[in-house]
């Protein structure tokens, strides 16, 4: 996840603290999908991912 990659300095940043507050507050890693840190690394590919498709065209 290396550069903006079209995304948001704020969103970004706030990405960031979740994930971290997440790690540090959050259940235990549940390795399922209610696992809140697998939901923000999905939920920032599929940023991501529309990011790249709306730069193409």
């Amino acid at each position: 996840m290396a550069g903006s990659e079209g995304l948001s300095l704020g969103y970004r940043i706030g990405w960031r603290v979740r994930y971290l507050l997440t790690s540090v507050f959050g259940p235990a890693q549940l390795g399922t999908e209610d696992d809140p840190q697998n939901r923000l690394r999905r939920e920032r590919a599929r940023r991501v991912e529309e990011a790249r498709r709306s730069r193409e065209g």
